[in-house]
Parts: structure tokens; sequence; C-alpha cells
């Protein structure tokens, strides 16, 4: 039987088992089937904790970058050192295949080596003054310590993004990864522990997300929040913070459109596309998701797409060779099947999946459907699983409007050969993140987030660790 890791919170530098405290079950969503069982923070716990956050703000706000810098890179060694460990503890929880789980760990060391040495480069400036005599400069300032929320559908890199930039900045952090998925975010406590990071400046809890989030934000020992997940949740976050006026940064849900325009090559387009399109079952805040195919280009992409989707092989993902492992949880599920049955009660067709597979664990078939209007479910609300809409458009101005007409705003896509065309779709796209002729957006260097309901602020590239920092300017006579 392939191992677990021992779940446990991690306050002020210790780790603490679930004696005497609350837990709730960890379940393997290939099977279905309980793991292992994870302590909840009390109330206690979450003082402790934010305690811990305060106290050891001011030492490590004041250590050098330099420093800080080491420790994160300690950090991000002991992650790849641990790699096979950790993907396996993902796999089991998660549910995407193993090889995606390396993947995606070997990607979050990236996020904190980088954010370790842009640490380094939190430069300042000197305004020339209007007045003889006077020296004005801008310096940057860690905004304090953060409470910062994570989803489960990237175990790692998610908090990742999260520890890198606050830590980097100077900020200490209160971090509640996400229940269904606790043993990554265990392990990645545990490397920086064992990286010497000093106790108080990282600490990790669990419990009932709407308890826990109320009662760290209400703390006025913390001054920034960060939280990853559905547009509904960072509204109600947001409205708790704005009491303390709080800083924040939301990266919330998307509906991401992609544009397919006539002069493609349409198979290898298409190929593309559906390879993306389930990737982690489909389980990716900036998935494609809304899929604008030319009308001469159509019948020739639906079927290449749904052959793709058809060949894919679907399994356990500690299985070798397996493509796409089973959703997350069982509210996944009975998402697909209302998306697709608001598909048939409209009169759409189903070009493959439809229906889960197996007897046991949450997996669902890859799921092509066509003929729907831009009303029906799968269109207005992010299907966050394997259902891919694929729908014809006539021409720019018609497909833009299309694209553009969801509130959401995270990532958009378009692919085509002419230079002109593609610059133009480009500037026409209403999203944080834009692709053209490529589905790859997300890099440690680059900022990721999103416009209108997606969110605010940007998480990776210099803005993900200036979304830590305080501007200060001085004037000195």
């Amino acid at each position: 039987m392939t191992t677990y890791t021992a779940l446990e919170l991690f306050i002020d530098g210790r780790f603490l088992s679930g004696q005497g405290r609350v837990t709730e079950p960890v379940f393997d969503p290939a099977t279905g089937r309980p793991i292992a069982d994870l302590p909840h923070a009390s109330a206690a716990d979450l003082d402790a904790a934010l305690d811990a956050a305060a106290r050891a703000f001011p030492a490590w706000s004041a250590t050098t970058a330099s420093e800080r810098a080491k420790v994160l890179r300690r950090a991000a060694d002991l992650i790849r050192a641990r790699i096979e460990t950790i993907a396996t503890v993902m796999t089991l929880e998660q549910g995407k295949p193993v090889a995606e789980s390396r993947g995606e760990i070997a990607y979050a060391a990236d996020v904190i080596e980088w954010y370790a040495e842009e640490g380094r480069r939190t430069y300042g400036r000197v305004v020339p003054s209007r007045v003889p005599g006077v020296a004005m400069t801008v310096t940057h300032e860690p905004v304090g310590p953060v409470a910062a929320f994570t989803p489960w559908n990237f175990p790692a890199l998610t908090p990742c993004r999260k520890i890198g930039g606050a830590l980097a900045a100077g900020c200490t952090l209160v971090l509640k990864a996400a229940e269904e998925v606790p043993g990554t975010a265990v392990e990645i406590a545990r490397a920086f522990a064992d990286a010497g990071l000093p106790a108080g400046v990282l600490n990790l809890v669990f419990g009932k997300p709407a308890e826990v989030s109320a009662h760290l934000i209400a703390s006025p020992a913390i001054r920034k929040v960060s939280f990853t997940g559905s547009t509904a949740i960072g509204k109600h976050l947001m409205a708790l913070c704005a009491h303390d006026l709080k800083r924040t940064t939301m990266e919330l849900g998307g509906h991401g459109p992609v544009v397919v325009f006539d002069d493609v090559d349409v198979e290898a387009t298409a190929e593309l596309a559906a390879t993306a399109k389930y990737r982690n079952a489909g389980q990716v805040c900036i998935s494609p998701t809304r899929f604008f195919v030319q009308e001469a280009a159509y019948d020739r992409f639906v079927a290449r797409f749904t052959d793709v989707a058809k060949g894919l092989k679907l399994g356990a993902g500690l299985k070798a060779g397996v493509q796409m492992g089973p959703l997350a949880n069982p509210r996944r599920i009975q998402a697909m099947e209302a998306i697709v049955q608001d598909v048939r009660d409209r009169g759409g067709k189903v070009e493959t999946g439809g229906a889960r597979r197996g007897n046991a664990g949450w997996f669902y078939a890859p799921t092509v459907v066509t003929g729907i209007g831009d009303d029906a479910l799968v269109m207005t609300e992010e299907p966050f699983g394997p259902v891919a809409p694929i729908v014809p458009f006539a021409d720019f101005d018609e497909v833009v409007r299309r694209a553009n007409s969801l509130p959401y705003g995270l990532a958009a896509y378009a692919f085509s050969t002419s230079a002109r065309r593609i610059a133009d779709i480009g500037a026409a796209l209403k999203a944080g993140m834009v692709g053209l002729n490529t589905l790859a957006v997300s890099n440690p260097e680059t900022p990721f987030g999103g416009v209108r309901d997606s969110g605010h602020g940007q998480e990776g590239g210099v803005e993900g660790l200036q979304a830590y920092l305080d501007v200060k300017f001085t004037a000195s006579a």
C-alpha cells in the first residue's frame, strides 16, 4: 500500500498532531475511501498561530533580503529533493496523474526560488526634488502578517505562490490550505522547517473554512489577505477585510474563452486545446473552457477534439500511463451531471462522454458538447471539470462580443496565423492573461491574476512581490 503522510498543524515552529482536536477524514478520490484524519485547529490554535506570526514579524522583516533568500532557496531545494514523496501524496489526495503532480511540485519550487531572488531586488528610488536641499525617496516595506487561503486543485503551486511572495517580501504568514488536500501543504511546511525558517514565520492551519477565515481576518494582527477560490467566497472575504481596511489579493473564478480562426492548422490546434482542457480533469482556474471556432473550421475541430477526448486513458493517478484522474470530490461529479443534463434539456449533443466512469471513486468521462447557445449552463458558469463546449462563430466582431459577454476576466486565448488578426484579438479580449497561439500563460516571473469578477491583484512576477509591500515616501530637509 502506498504511504500517505502524517497530517499535522504547523504553528510557531512546531508540528501538532490531532490528539484532542476535532478531525475530519481525507479521501482518495480514485477510490472514495478515507486515507487519513486531518486535525482541525481550535480557536486557541488559531490564536497561537496569529500570535506567532505577529511575534516573528519584526525579526523576519528586519532580516536582510539576502538571508531570507537563502532560507527560501534551501526550502526549494528540499522540495525538489522530495518530489517523488510529495507527488505521491498529492496524487493520493487530489487525484491528478502522478506525472502532473511531479510537474506541479517542480514548478512550485521554481516559484519559491524566483521569489527568493526577486526579494533581493525590492528597489526604491530617489525622486529629484523641486526644492533645493530636500531629499525625496521612495522605499518599500513589508505590509505585515498575512492570512492566506488556498483551494484544492493545485495543492503545491497555489500555497507556494503565497508563501514565496509573502516571505520574500519580509512578511509572516498564516496559511489555511484546503482540507481535501492537506498532505501536500504539510510536506511543504516540513521543507521550510527543515530549511531553517525561524519559528512563527510560516504557520499552517486547517478547519471549517468559514470559521477559520472569520477568525483570522478579524484579528488586528493580520494586515493582508490573499485568497484563491470562487468569486462568491472572494467577495465575502473582501467584505470581512473592509472593516479594518486590510489589503487583499483575490484570484477568483474564470471561464476562459478560446477563439479559433479558420486559418489555423485545425487538427493540431484541436489536439493542443483538448490536451490543455483535460489537464487536471479540467479543474484549473485558467482552463480553456468555452471554445469558439470559426464556421469553416468548426466540423474538423470538433471531430479531432472529440477523438482526443475519447482516446484519453482515465484511471487512478498512480497507475502507469493514466492521462486523466478522477475529480477531486463528489461535488464536482454533481456539477458535471447538472451541466450535461442542461445540455440535453436544451437539445444539445453530447459528442463523447457525459457520464460517470466505474463504480468506485469520482471518475467522469472526458466530455464534449455541441449544439448549444451561449445561455447554456456550461457557457455561463465555470464548469471546473472535464466538459468542453464547442460552438461556431461567423466573424471577428461577433466572437469578441460573445467571448467578452461574461463578467469573468481571468484568462483568454486565441489562435490565428494572421499577425494582424492575432494582434487585434489580443487587444480585444478582456482578461488579466491572454495567450495568443499558446495556452501557456503561467510562469514564476510573470503576473498571474484577473480582472472584473475574476478578482484583482497578481501572484508571480514583480507584481506578486509588490502585493506584500507598502510604499513609503520620505522627504528630508
